[in-house]
């Protein structure tokens, strides 16, 4: 496993972030990791990711900042 590693930080976006998290896990080489940056814990996206062929690991970082790290399954 590379330690590439992209980071997202959907946190101040106006747009909604799902389009985005979803053209960057497209991206995502199988080599390569993806750290989710979010205000919130991404619940919903779990399903997504599992769906997708993902693996994740959720880290509470703060009070409103959550880590997801992302990789191919």
């Amino acid at each position: 496993m590379s330690d590439a590693e992209s980071v997202l930080d959907v946190r101040d976006r106006e747009d909604p972030p799902f389009p985005v998290i979803s053209g960057a896990l497209e991206e995502l080489d199988p080599d390569e990791r993806l750290l989710l940056v979010n205000d919130f814990e991404p619940v919903p996206l779990y399903d997504v990711l599992a769906d997708r062929g993902f693996d994740h690991e959720t880290e509470r970082v703060g009070d409103d900042e959550w880590h997801v790290t992302i990789e191919h399954a």
